[in-house]
Protein backbone atom coordinates (compact mmCIF):
# COMPACT_ATOMS: atom_id res chain seq x y z
CA UNK A 1 0.00 0.00 0.00
CA UNK A 2 1.27 3.68 -1.01
CA UNK A 3 1.72 6.26 1.47
CA UNK A 4 0.89 9.88 0.89
CA UNK A 5 3.48 12.47 1.52
CA UNK A 6 2.76 12.70 5.53
CA UNK A 7 3.69 9.02 5.66
CA UNK A 8 -0.29 8.10 5.78
CA UNK A 9 -1.29 4.64 4.06
CA UNK A 10 -3.80 5.24 2.03
CA UNK A 11 -6.09 2.71 -0.13
CA UNK A 12 -4.95 2.98 -3.71
CA UNK A 13 -1.82 1.40 -5.76
CA UNK A 14 -1.90 4.13 -8.09
CA UNK A 15 0.92 7.24 -7.48
CA UNK A 16 -0.65 9.29 -10.02
CA UNK A 17 -4.24 9.19 -7.96
CA UNK A 18 -2.54 9.41 -4.73
CA UNK A 19 -0.36 12.44 -6.12
CA UNK A 20 -3.53 14.13 -7.18
CA UNK A 21 -5.34 13.22 -4.02
CA UNK A 22 -2.35 14.54 -2.48
CA UNK A 23 -2.40 17.96 -3.85
CA UNK A 24 -5.76 18.13 -3.48
CA UNK A 25 -5.49 18.27 0.33
CA UNK A 26 -2.61 20.86 0.16
CA UNK A 27 -5.17 22.81 -1.83
CA UNK A 28 -7.89 22.94 0.47
CA UNK A 29 -5.48 23.38 3.25
CA UNK A 30 -4.52 26.41 1.19
CA UNK A 31 -7.61 27.78 -0.63
CA UNK A 32 -6.32 26.97 -3.35
CA UNK A 33 -9.08 27.85 -6.86
CA UNK A 34 -7.43 23.95 -8.39
CA UNK A 35 -8.62 22.11 -5.43
CA UNK A 36 -11.59 20.40 -7.15
CA UNK A 37 -9.94 20.16 -9.92
CA UNK A 38 -7.14 18.37 -8.19
CA UNK A 39 -9.63 15.89 -7.07
CA UNK A 40 -11.35 14.98 -10.05
CA UNK A 41 -7.55 13.76 -11.24
CA UNK A 42 -7.23 11.82 -8.10
CA UNK A 43 -10.30 10.01 -9.17
CA UNK A 44 -9.77 9.99 -13.17
CA UNK A 45 -6.72 8.04 -12.35
CA UNK A 46 -8.21 5.78 -10.18
CA UNK A 47 -12.24 5.90 -9.97
CA UNK A 48 -12.10 3.67 -7.32
CA UNK A 49 -10.66 5.40 -4.69
CA UNK A 50 -11.89 5.00 -1.15
CA UNK A 51 -10.62 8.83 0.09
CA UNK A 52 -11.13 10.20 -3.13
CA UNK A 53 -14.74 9.31 -3.42
CA UNK A 54 -15.16 10.36 0.07
CA UNK A 55 -14.11 13.86 -0.44
CA UNK A 56 -15.83 14.29 -3.56
CA UNK A 57 -19.00 13.98 -1.32
CA UNK A 58 -17.13 16.01 1.00
CA UNK A 59 -16.29 18.82 -1.26
CA UNK A 60 -20.77 19.22 -1.94
CA UNK A 61 -21.09 19.38 1.90
CA UNK A 62 -18.29 21.92 2.52
CA UNK A 63 -20.12 24.03 -0.01
CA UNK A 64 -22.68 24.87 3.71
CA UNK A 65 -25.76 24.93 0.44
CA UNK A 66 -28.58 22.65 1.03
CA UNK A 67 -28.97 22.09 -2.92
CA UNK A 68 -25.68 20.01 -2.36
CA UNK A 69 -26.97 17.65 0.65
CA UNK A 70 -28.51 14.97 -1.75
CA UNK A 71 -25.73 14.44 -4.09
CA UNK A 72 -23.25 14.68 -1.37
CA UNK A 73 -25.44 11.85 0.88
CA UNK A 74 -25.41 9.50 -2.72
CA UNK A 75 -22.05 10.01 -2.95
CA UNK A 76 -21.09 9.08 0.57
CA UNK A 77 -23.34 5.56 -0.12
CA UNK A 78 -21.40 5.28 -3.02
CA UNK A 79 -17.76 5.26 -0.90
CA UNK A 80 -19.31 2.73 1.10
CA UNK A 81 -19.08 0.29 -1.52
CA UNK A 82 -15.47 0.98 -1.99
CA UNK A 83 -14.77 0.54 2.25
CA UNK A 84 -13.44 -3.08 1.90
CA UNK A 85 -11.12 -1.51 -0.22
CA UNK A 86 -10.29 1.10 2.57
CA UNK A 87 -7.69 1.42 6.08
CA UNK A 88 -9.33 1.50 9.38
CA UNK A 89 -8.83 5.91 9.40
CA UNK A 90 -10.04 5.86 5.99
CA UNK A 91 -13.38 4.57 7.01
CA UNK A 92 -13.32 6.96 10.03
CA UNK A 93 -13.53 9.43 7.32
CA UNK A 94 -16.52 8.21 6.11
CA UNK A 95 -18.09 7.57 9.35
CA UNK A 96 -17.65 11.63 10.08
CA UNK A 97 -18.57 12.41 6.69
CA UNK A 98 -22.04 10.54 7.34
CA UNK A 99 -22.44 12.24 10.49
CA UNK A 100 -21.91 16.15 9.11
CA UNK A 101 -24.31 14.92 6.37
CA UNK A 102 -26.91 13.78 9.07
CA UNK A 103 -26.29 16.93 11.22
CA UNK A 104 -24.71 15.39 14.05
CA UNK A 105 -21.45 18.18 13.69
CA UNK A 106 -20.68 16.96 17.65
CA UNK A 107 -20.37 13.37 16.37
CA UNK A 108 -18.14 13.92 13.13
CA UNK A 109 -15.72 15.99 15.43
CA UNK A 110 -15.36 13.20 17.73
CA UNK A 111 -14.76 11.12 14.84
CA UNK A 112 -12.10 13.54 13.26
CA UNK A 113 -10.44 13.94 16.57
CA UNK A 114 -10.20 10.07 16.99
CA UNK A 115 -8.17 9.99 13.70
CA UNK A 116 -6.05 12.77 14.73
CA UNK A 117 -5.37 11.08 18.05
CA UNK A 118 -3.50 7.87 16.05
CA UNK A 119 -2.34 10.24 13.06
CA UNK A 120 -1.96 13.25 14.08
CA UNK A 121 -0.22 14.22 10.73
CA UNK A 122 -3.65 13.12 8.92
CA UNK A 123 -4.16 17.16 7.33
CA UNK A 124 -7.19 16.67 6.18
CA UNK A 125 -8.83 15.57 9.73
CA UNK A 126 -7.13 18.19 11.56
CA UNK A 127 -8.40 20.85 8.22
CA UNK A 128 -11.99 19.74 8.59
CA UNK A 129 -12.28 19.36 12.74
CA UNK A 130 -10.55 22.70 12.32
CA UNK A 131 -13.42 24.31 9.88
CA UNK A 132 -16.17 23.16 11.86
CA UNK A 133 -14.53 24.56 15.45
CA UNK A 134 -15.04 27.83 13.97
CA UNK A 135 -17.92 27.35 12.36
CA UNK A 136 -19.58 26.13 15.65
CA UNK A 137 -17.80 29.39 17.98
CA UNK A 138 -15.97 26.93 19.39
CA UNK A 139 -12.49 28.65 19.82
CA UNK A 140 -10.70 26.98 22.77
CA UNK A 141 -11.34 23.63 20.94
CA UNK A 142 -10.13 25.21 17.69
CA UNK A 143 -6.80 25.89 19.37
CA UNK A 144 -6.48 22.89 21.67
CA UNK A 145 -7.45 20.34 18.77
CA UNK A 146 -4.11 22.35 16.57
CA UNK A 147 -1.95 21.89 19.85
CA UNK A 148 -2.57 18.55 20.26
CA UNK A 149 -1.87 17.39 16.69
CA UNK A 150 0.95 19.94 16.07
CA UNK A 151 2.86 17.73 18.74
CA UNK A 152 3.31 15.15 16.30
CA UNK A 153 4.25 16.91 13.35
CA UNK A 154 8.29 17.66 12.67
CA UNK A 155 9.45 21.03 11.44
CA UNK A 156 10.17 19.51 7.81
CA UNK A 157 6.95 17.74 7.72
CA UNK A 158 5.30 19.20 4.24
CA UNK A 159 2.21 21.61 5.25
CA UNK A 160 3.77 21.79 9.08
CA UNK A 161 3.83 25.89 8.22
CA UNK A 162 0.02 25.50 7.54
CA UNK A 163 -0.36 23.81 10.86
CA UNK A 164 1.06 26.57 12.55
CA UNK A 165 -0.73 29.07 10.77
CA UNK A 166 -3.70 27.21 12.26
CA UNK A 167 -2.73 27.29 15.45
CA UNK A 168 -1.82 30.71 15.03
CA UNK A 169 -5.29 31.35 14.27
CA UNK A 170 -7.41 29.41 16.95
CA UNK A 171 -4.53 31.75 19.47
CA UNK A 172 -6.08 35.04 18.17
CA UNK A 173 -9.55 33.90 18.70
CA UNK A 174 -8.13 33.11 21.85
CA UNK A 175 -7.21 36.61 22.32
CA UNK A 176 -3.52 35.27 22.72
CA UNK A 177 -2.26 38.28 20.09
CA UNK A 178 1.16 38.33 20.43
CA UNK A 179 1.81 34.30 20.33
CA UNK A 180 -0.69 34.15 17.22
CA UNK A 181 0.92 37.18 15.53
CA UNK A 182 4.60 35.25 15.85
CA UNK A 183 3.22 32.29 14.61
CA UNK A 184 1.44 33.52 11.10
CA UNK A 185 4.25 35.95 10.40
CA UNK A 186 6.89 33.00 10.45
CA UNK A 187 4.33 30.67 8.32
CA UNK A 188 3.93 33.19 5.77
CA UNK A 189 7.31 34.15 5.64
CA UNK A 190 7.77 30.07 4.79
CA UNK A 191 5.39 29.75 2.38
CA UNK A 192 4.15 33.45 1.19
CA UNK A 193 0.48 31.54 -0.15
CA UNK A 194 -0.25 30.53 3.61
CA UNK A 195 -3.63 32.55 3.63
CA UNK A 196 -4.65 31.51 6.09
CA UNK A 197 -1.55 33.23 8.08
CA UNK A 198 -1.89 36.41 6.22
CA UNK A 199 -5.46 35.77 7.32
CA UNK A 200 -4.10 35.66 11.02
CA UNK A 201 -2.01 37.94 11.00
CA UNK A 202 -4.70 40.24 9.24
CA UNK A 203 -7.26 39.37 12.67
CA UNK A 204 -4.92 40.30 14.79
CA UNK A 205 -3.51 43.84 13.97
CA UNK A 206 -7.91 44.33 13.28
CA UNK A 207 -8.66 43.23 17.15
CA UNK A 208 -5.48 45.14 17.94
CA UNK A 209 -6.59 48.57 16.58
CA UNK A 210 -3.37 48.78 14.13
CA UNK A 211 -5.05 49.33 11.64
CA UNK A 212 -2.42 51.01 9.42
CA UNK A 213 -0.17 48.07 10.07
CA UNK A 214 -2.97 45.64 8.83
CA UNK A 215 -3.74 47.66 5.80
CA UNK A 216 0.10 47.43 5.35
CA UNK A 217 0.20 43.53 6.13
CA UNK A 218 -2.41 42.88 3.33
CA UNK A 219 -1.41 45.10 0.90
CA UNK A 220 2.22 43.25 1.07
CA UNK A 221 0.61 40.26 0.63
CA UNK A 222 -1.94 40.52 -2.11
CA UNK A 223 0.50 38.09 -4.18
CA UNK A 224 -1.74 35.37 -2.26
CA UNK A 225 -4.22 36.33 -4.35
CA UNK A 226 -3.07 34.76 -7.50
CA UNK A 227 -4.49 31.26 -7.61
CA UNK A 228 -6.89 31.63 -4.96
CA UNK A 229 -10.29 30.58 -4.34
CA UNK A 230 -13.09 32.65 -3.29
CA UNK A 231 -11.60 33.01 0.40
CA UNK A 232 -9.83 36.13 -1.55
CA UNK A 233 -13.03 37.94 -1.28
CA UNK A 234 -12.64 37.25 2.66
CA UNK A 235 -9.47 38.89 2.75
CA UNK A 236 -9.81 42.31 1.11
CA UNK A 237 -13.55 42.01 3.19
CA UNK A 238 -10.82 42.46 6.50
CA UNK A 239 -8.84 44.93 3.94
CA UNK A 240 -12.25 47.63 3.87
CA UNK A 241 -12.91 46.96 7.67
CA UNK A 242 -9.48 48.23 8.47
CA UNK A 243 -10.01 50.98 5.94
CA UNK A 244 -13.38 51.86 7.35
CA UNK A 245 -11.76 52.16 10.72
CA UNK A 246 -8.92 53.98 10.04
CA UNK A 247 -10.03 56.54 6.98
CA UNK A 248 -13.81 56.11 7.23
CA UNK A 249 -16.07 54.92 4.13
CA UNK A 250 -14.92 57.02 0.95
CA UNK A 251 -14.55 55.26 -1.57
CA UNK A 252 -15.09 51.56 -0.13
CA UNK A 253 -18.49 51.14 -2.36
CA UNK A 254 -16.06 51.10 -5.30
CA UNK A 255 -13.95 48.42 -3.42
CA UNK A 256 -17.22 46.81 -2.46
CA UNK A 257 -17.45 46.47 -6.71
CA UNK A 258 -14.34 45.55 -7.70
CA UNK A 259 -12.70 43.27 -4.60
CA UNK A 260 -15.81 41.89 -2.34
CA UNK A 261 -18.47 41.26 -4.50
CA UNK A 262 -17.13 41.72 -8.33
CA UNK A 263 -19.38 39.93 -10.58
CA UNK A 264 -17.56 40.29 -13.30
CA UNK A 265 -15.04 37.26 -11.35
CA UNK A 266 -15.02 33.85 -13.03
CA UNK A 267 -15.11 32.71 -9.12
CA UNK A 268 -18.26 34.83 -7.94
CA UNK A 269 -19.87 33.39 -11.59
CA UNK A 270 -18.97 29.62 -10.47
CA UNK A 271 -20.65 30.11 -7.42
CA UNK A 272 -22.63 32.76 -7.28
CA UNK A 273 -24.03 32.20 -3.82
CA UNK A 274 -21.21 31.04 -1.46
CA UNK A 275 -22.18 31.65 1.99
CA UNK A 276 -18.76 33.24 2.95
CA UNK A 277 -18.91 35.33 -0.05
CA UNK A 278 -22.99 36.46 1.07
CA UNK A 279 -21.50 37.28 4.50
CA UNK A 280 -18.82 39.54 3.21
CA UNK A 281 -21.02 41.24 1.37
CA UNK A 282 -23.98 41.87 3.45
CA UNK A 283 -22.09 42.91 6.54
CA UNK A 284 -19.87 45.74 4.13
CA UNK A 285 -23.18 46.94 3.24
CA UNK A 286 -25.07 47.12 6.33
CA UNK A 287 -21.61 48.61 8.08
CA UNK A 288 -21.25 51.34 5.53
CA UNK A 289 -25.01 51.99 5.24
CA UNK A 290 -24.49 52.94 9.12
CA UNK A 291 -21.95 55.42 8.43
CA UNK A 292 -24.35 57.24 6.09
CA UNK A 293 -23.23 56.28 2.84
CA UNK A 294 -25.82 55.25 0.47
CA UNK A 295 -25.16 52.17 -1.00
CA UNK A 296 -27.98 52.04 -3.96
CA UNK A 297 -29.35 49.10 -5.51
CA UNK A 298 -26.78 46.52 -4.21
CA UNK A 299 -28.76 45.10 -1.78
CA UNK A 300 -31.04 43.57 -4.55
CA UNK A 301 -28.83 41.40 -5.88
CA UNK A 302 -28.14 39.74 -2.44
CA UNK A 303 -31.43 39.96 -1.50
CA UNK A 304 -32.09 37.73 -4.46
CA UNK A 305 -29.85 35.14 -3.35
CA UNK A 306 -30.84 35.15 0.01
CA UNK A 307 -34.06 34.66 -0.84
CA UNK A 308 -33.52 31.58 -2.68
CA UNK A 309 -31.57 30.32 0.28
CA UNK A 310 -34.90 30.64 2.37
CA UNK A 311 -34.80 26.92 4.79
CA UNK A 312 -31.08 26.31 4.37
CA UNK A 313 -30.06 25.74 7.60
CA UNK A 314 -26.46 24.67 6.58
CA UNK A 315 -24.45 27.41 8.30
CA UNK A 316 -26.21 29.34 10.88
CA UNK A 317 -23.82 32.44 10.95
CA UNK A 318 -25.11 32.80 6.89
CA UNK A 319 -28.47 33.43 8.44
CA UNK A 320 -29.20 36.66 10.09
CA UNK A 321 -26.98 38.09 7.16
CA UNK A 322 -29.55 37.20 4.46
CA UNK A 323 -32.19 38.40 7.08
CA UNK A 324 -30.27 41.68 6.50
CA UNK A 325 -30.27 41.39 2.54
CA UNK A 326 -34.03 40.74 2.63
CA UNK A 327 -35.12 43.20 4.66
CA UNK A 328 -32.93 46.04 3.14
CA UNK A 329 -34.94 45.42 0.11
CA UNK A 330 -38.28 45.70 1.59
CA UNK A 331 -38.64 41.72 1.27
CA UNK A 332 -40.28 41.75 4.73
CA UNK A 333 -42.67 38.94 3.95
CA UNK A 334 -39.49 36.59 2.49
CA UNK A 335 -37.92 37.19 5.66
CA UNK A 336 -40.62 36.18 8.02
CA UNK A 337 -40.48 32.77 5.51
CA UNK A 338 -36.98 33.13 6.10
CA UNK A 339 -37.41 33.07 10.16
CA UNK A 340 -39.82 30.47 9.84
CA UNK A 341 -37.26 28.57 8.23
CA UNK A 342 -35.11 29.18 10.91
CA UNK A 343 -37.65 27.92 13.78
CA UNK A 344 -37.48 24.76 11.49
CA UNK A 345 -34.17 23.95 11.63
CA UNK A 346 -33.93 20.45 13.82
CA UNK A 347 -30.65 18.68 13.00
CA UNK A 348 -28.83 17.40 16.21
CA UNK A 349 -26.19 19.83 16.60
CA UNK A 350 -27.42 22.93 14.71
CA UNK A 351 -30.63 22.88 16.08
CA UNK A 352 -30.99 23.91 19.32
CA UNK A 353 -28.62 26.98 18.42
CA UNK A 354 -30.70 27.96 15.36
CA UNK A 355 -33.67 28.25 18.01
CA UNK A 356 -32.08 29.98 20.48
CA UNK A 357 -29.45 32.38 19.01
CA UNK A 358 -29.90 32.18 15.28
CA UNK A 359 -33.83 33.30 15.32
CA UNK A 360 -33.24 36.01 17.66
CA UNK A 361 -30.27 37.43 15.66
CA UNK A 362 -32.62 37.58 12.56
CA UNK A 363 -35.54 39.30 13.83
CA UNK A 364 -33.42 41.58 15.50
CA UNK A 365 -31.76 42.07 11.87
CA UNK A 366 -35.71 42.53 10.59
CA UNK A 367 -36.78 44.57 13.18
CA UNK A 368 -33.71 47.22 13.00
CA UNK A 369 -34.59 47.84 9.32
CA UNK A 370 -38.15 48.28 9.88
CA UNK A 371 -36.60 51.23 12.23
CA UNK A 372 -38.55 48.95 15.68
CA UNK A 373 -35.42 49.51 18.01
CA UNK A 374 -37.06 48.51 20.84
CA UNK A 375 -38.28 44.92 19.42
CA UNK A 376 -34.37 44.55 18.06
CA UNK A 377 -33.26 44.76 21.22
CA UNK A 378 -35.65 42.77 22.84
CA UNK A 379 -34.57 40.07 20.59
CA UNK A 380 -30.94 40.68 20.46
CA UNK A 381 -29.89 41.56 23.55
CA UNK A 382 -31.32 38.53 25.79
CA UNK A 383 -28.54 36.46 23.61
CA UNK A 384 -26.03 38.53 23.44
CA UNK A 385 -23.77 36.93 25.79
CA UNK A 386 -23.87 33.69 23.20
CA UNK A 387 -23.47 35.23 19.60
CA UNK A 388 -20.27 33.15 19.74
CA UNK A 389 -22.44 29.69 19.13
CA UNK A 390 -23.24 31.22 15.50
CA UNK A 391 -19.83 30.47 14.64
CA UNK A 392 -17.34 32.69 12.81
CA UNK A 393 -15.11 35.17 14.03
CA UNK A 394 -14.80 37.88 16.56
CA UNK A 395 -14.78 40.87 13.80
CA UNK A 396 -17.31 39.02 12.06
CA UNK A 397 -19.60 38.74 14.95
CA UNK A 398 -19.24 42.16 15.59
CA UNK A 399 -21.93 43.44 13.15
CA UNK A 400 -24.36 41.85 15.60
CA UNK A 401 -22.71 43.70 18.04
CA UNK A 402 -22.87 47.45 16.47
CA UNK A 403 -26.43 46.66 15.58
CA UNK A 404 -27.26 46.14 19.04
CA UNK A 405 -25.70 49.23 20.37
CA UNK A 406 -27.44 51.07 17.01
CA UNK A 407 -30.94 50.41 18.47
CA UNK A 408 -30.29 50.98 21.88
CA UNK A 409 -28.87 54.24 20.93
CA UNK A 410 -31.72 54.92 18.68
CA UNK A 411 -34.32 53.74 21.32
CA UNK A 412 -32.99 56.27 23.88
CA UNK A 413 -31.56 53.88 26.11
CA UNK A 414 -28.52 55.16 27.61
CA UNK A 415 -28.35 52.06 30.49
CA UNK A 416 -28.55 49.37 27.27
CA UNK A 417 -25.89 51.70 25.41
CA UNK A 418 -23.68 52.35 28.17
CA UNK A 419 -23.76 48.57 29.42
CA UNK A 420 -22.86 47.61 25.93
CA UNK A 421 -20.48 49.54 25.07
CA UNK A 422 -18.57 48.41 28.43
CA UNK A 423 -18.80 44.58 27.06
CA UNK A 424 -17.85 45.91 23.67
CA UNK A 425 -14.53 47.14 24.62
CA UNK A 426 -13.86 44.02 26.65
CA UNK A 427 -13.83 42.02 24.08
CA UNK A 428 -10.61 43.57 22.73
CA UNK A 429 -7.73 45.73 23.32
CA UNK A 430 -9.34 49.05 21.72
CA UNK A 431 -12.25 50.89 23.89
CA UNK A 432 -15.44 51.09 22.04
CA UNK A 433 -15.93 54.80 21.91
CA UNK A 434 -12.50 54.69 20.24
CA UNK A 435 -13.85 52.73 17.10
CA UNK A 436 -15.64 54.13 14.50
CA UNK A 437 -18.49 51.89 14.47
CA UNK A 438 -19.00 53.17 17.74
CA UNK A 439 -17.91 56.56 18.57
CA UNK A 440 -21.53 57.96 17.71
CA UNK A 441 -23.18 56.06 20.77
Amino acid sequence: MLKDRRGLEASTDNPAALAAFDDMVDGYVTFHVDTTKRLGEALKADPGFFMANVMKAGMALLSLNAKNLDRAKAGLAHAATLAEKANARERRHLEAMQAWAEGDLDRALRTWESILALHPTDLLALRLAHFHYFWLGRSARMLDSVVAARRGWKSDTPGASWVASMEAFGREECGEYPEAEHLAREAVAYDPNDRWGVHAVAHVLEMQGRTADGIAWLDENQGCHAQANNFLFHLTWHRALLQLEQDGPDGLLAWYDTRVRDHSSPLVQALPDLYIDLQNAASLLWRLEHLGVDVGPRWKELADKAEARIGDGSNLFTLPHLAMALAADGRFAAADKLIDGVEAIATPTLGPVAAGIALPSCRAAVHHRRGEWKEAIAALMPVRAELWRLGASHAQRDLLWQLLVDAAKKAGDEEAVSTLMVEVTAMRPVPAAERRPYASA
